[in-house]
């Protein structure tokens, strides 16, 4: 039998080494695998997958793209979760106003436990990030595929989720839950997206350049699209039900907050009195909802609502048109031409400045 030479046994043991030190993007796989059966990782690796934006991958999984956690979540959800009669479910395409809505929404809801004119210091808002206040269904409730006990929460329950209507609909069929969805304008929607997965990816994972995760949204490749399916399927049930399903626009709201705040409530079933709004409370949610005043407190500046995602990040510019600091004419005329192919027709339209 042969003696190996010395550069054979060295370059062994290199290889011993270079084992122990796994290449940062297999570490990040293993570590989106983290918790996965192995009947699961075998029902992901069966799936459509592309490159991801601030994991390795995204799975094609009931006709819309998200990462294999979300997967596992969204799977324990829908097997697990039963509607109540007044339950309020807030759904958003990822960067959409997700935080302010919630925001607006726990504060109406809860006007009569806490006053927005009188609180100074006791209000949860002030104290609270709004996604600890209104969970996500896929982030919060049933990640790692848990099974949250939540008959004991106080009506009406009010959750959140990014999931697409046709993954929804089959555990919200209850008379009573009530949707609202917020849409933002698809151009400030990328940006806004752009910018946030890449200031919370991991550092095993490179950065996501402008022109390729433009591409990438176009192609329909981000978290829970295709965009332009997401937001046509919430606004055609809107349509459909206006009565369970309410659809909202975010530079409405930025327009005339106080009308869409208003609408919400209606909405909700829970309108403003003559009263309330001569007292100001209308005026008082606005101001304690607003994104500066959100921005600002010390809860929204350190720790983490949703685990992995820092609360500071939630909060950048909340701006409309800030599109046009950062797509070419080229990118804006094709991106244009997309909206007009996938949504032309519908009636649902968008307001860019």
């Amino acid at each position: 039998m042969a003696i190996p030479s010395f550069n054979v046994c060295h370059n062994l043991e290199l290889l011993k080494e270079q084992g122990k030190s796994l290449d940062p993007k297999r570490q990040e796989g293993e570590r989106e695998e983290e918790g996965l059966s192995y009947e699961f990782q075998e029902m992901l690796e069966s799936l459509p997958k592309e490159r991801g934006w601030r994991t390795r991958h995204l799975y094609l999984f009931q006709g819309f793209w998200c990462q294999s956690k979300e997967i596992q979540a969204i799977m324990s959800f829908q097997k697990h979760f039963k509607p109540l009669q007044n339950d309020v479910v807030i759904a958003t395409i990822p960067k959409s106003g997700t935080t302010w809505l919630k925001a607006l929404t726990y504060t109406l809801l809860n006007r009569h436990r806490f006053d927005p004119v009188s609180s100074n210091t006791d209000h949860p808002l002030l104290t609270s990030n709004p996604h600890d206040l209104v969970p996500f269904f896929e982030y919060k409730l049933y990640a790692n595929g848990d099974v949250p006990d939540l008959f004991g929460l106080a009506s009406p329950r009010t959750f959140a989720t990014h999931v697409p209507f046709g993954s929804l609909k089959d555990s919200i069929e209850k008379p009573g839950v009530k949707v609202v969805y917020l849409c933002r304008n698809p151009f400030d929607t990328f940006i806004s997206s752009w910018h946030y997965t890449n200031s919370i990816k991991s550092e095993s994972v490179s950065p996501v350049s402008l022109d390729e995760g433009f591409d990438m949204y176009c192609r329909g490749l981000i978290g829970f699209g295709p965009f332009w399916e997401h937001m046509l399927a919430y606004w055609k049930e809107s349509l459909k039900r206006p009565d369970k399903v309410l659809f909202l626009r975010y530079e409405d709201l930025k327009q005339d907050i106080e009308s869409n705040l208003k609408k919400l409530a209606s909405f909700l079933a829970v309108p403003f009195t003559e009263e309330e709004e001569r007292k100001g409370i209308v005026k008082a949610i606005v101001e304690l909802c607003s994104f500066e005043s959100l921005k600002k407190l010390e809860v929204n500046k350190a720790g983490q609502s949703i685990k992995n995602f820092e609360n500071r990040h939630l909060f950048r510019k909340g701006e409309v048109s800030d599109w046009i600091n950062y797509l070419s004419p080229p990118q804006a005329e094709r991106l244009s031409a997309l909206v007009d192919d996938k949504l032309g027709g519908t009636g649902l339209t968008f307001r860019y400045c």
